[in-house]
């Protein structure tokens, strides 16, 4: 908790250094939580009124690096401008918002804590909306950029004197592109949002986490034994989920997918599928349809289908954008499977051979035994 409070005094207080107004501007939005009027620029003033973070106030002067403005509430008073943002800025996140209002939501999320929007990805990138603690959001896109370094210690290098010195590889983090309930749309730093999970599958996670979780069918149990608010719940919702590890700066979204399914009889869920070792990319796509390949007679029934994408094994190693810290992978394949009742099959043309996918690399572990027998010697 201690290494998130100080992420988030971060993320909401440790840019506005960053800020640099265009010049002039008619109007500005608050930044800040929320910021006070004051009736004169003195170590002694009084209060005029409070804004809000986003609200448009009209400048009426500027003074030093404070201005006079006009709330839409007729107030008027000298506010310290480092708690402003100028029109640009705004019209910036607008851009950003109608760039992706189409796309596609990839899972939803709550903020663990306050934390602000960024025009960017990475921490002195320029912010403006605010989120409370709660807050629920959709996802869009993930983007990775190495962590800054605290203040004072140098990068790693390479010995000069031993040329199989390697040099260690940066810190990396994780951000997403969001959009609020608002429509506010921005990046957010991953470790301040918690993606939504369905309580009944957390158990199931082995250590993963759940980066999506998406409905495929629903059946009915009244003896599911699965209460909510004092009530059985007696239609159970069916999910493809797509996990990955605790780790950031990955190449990919995901590397496992699990279908879980529910048992009537033992009144609780089942792995009914599941595929490992994947680099897999969001979205997922959920949708109902036949098995044009099918002969069985569930081939024609109208049944759920999810889709995700693969890297090929003969695409590049996808590697993040040096600008926007967004990856981009090469060459996908689209992966297609059917929910029939509890078994999951996939949708191949006649005789077509399945394309080789790439694999993650797997982190050698170390031999304990090994390991502690040098510590002996």
């Amino acid at each position: 908790m201690v290494v998130l409070g100080l992420a988030s005094s971060i993320m909401l207080g440790g840019c506005s250094r960053f800020r640099k107004h265009s010049g002039p501007s008619k109007y500005v939005y608050v930044t800040a939580k929320e910021a006070t009027l004051r009736d004169r620029i003195a170590a002694v003033s009084n209060r005029t009124g409070v804004v809000q973070n986003g609200e448009k106030l009209t400048v009426l002067e500027h003074q030093r690096r404070f201005i006079k403005v006009q709330a839409p509430s007729g107030i008027v008073g000298w506010l310290d401008e480092k708690l402003t943002a100028d029109q640009a800025l705004m019209d910036t996140f607008d851009e950003l918002k109608q760039q992706h209002l189409n796309d596609a939501v990839v899972a939803k999320a709550v903020t663990r804590d306050e934390a602000v929007l960024h025009i960017a990805p990475g921490r002195s990138t320029e912010h403006f909306f605010r989120l409370n603690e709660g807050d629920t959001m959709s996802l869009i896109q993930r983007a990775t950029v190495v962590k800054p370094l605290p203040p004072g210690q140098a990068p790693p290098h390479v010995d000069p004197s031993d040329p199989t010195s390697p040099i260690a590889p940066p810190t990396m983090e994780d951000w997403w592109l969001v959009r609020d309930s608002k429509g506010q749309t921005g990046w957010i730093y991953s470790r301040l949002i918690d993606v939504s999970e369905p309580d009944a599958l957390a158990r199931y996670a082995e250590g993963q986490r759940i980066v999506g979780a998406y409905v495929l069918a629903t059946v009915n149990d009244p003896e599911s034994g699965v209460m909510n608010n004092g009530v059985t719940v007696t239609e159970i919702p069916e999910y493809v989920t797509v996990l990955a590890p605790y780790k950031a700066g990955l190449p990919y979204d995901f590397d496992q997918v699990r279908v879980f399914t529910w048992n009537h009889n033992k009144h609780r869920y089942e792995t009914a599928f599941r595929e490992k070792n994947i680099e897999g990319y969001l979205p997922v796509v959920v949708t109902k349809g036949k098995d044009p390949y099918g002969k069985s007679a569930m081939a024609a029934m109208e049944l759920p289908i999810f889709k995700y994408h693969t890297l090929a094994a003969d695409s590049p190693a996808p590697v993040p954008d040096p600008k926007t810290g967004i990856v981009k992978p090469g060459k996908l394949i689209e992966k297609t499977y059917r929910l029939e009742e509890t078994t999951v099959r996939r949708i191949l043309p006649p005789n077509t051979q399945k394309p080789d996918e790439a694999h993650p690399v797997v982190e050698e572990k170390k031999d304990k035994k090994a390991k502690a027998g040098r510590k002996r010697r």
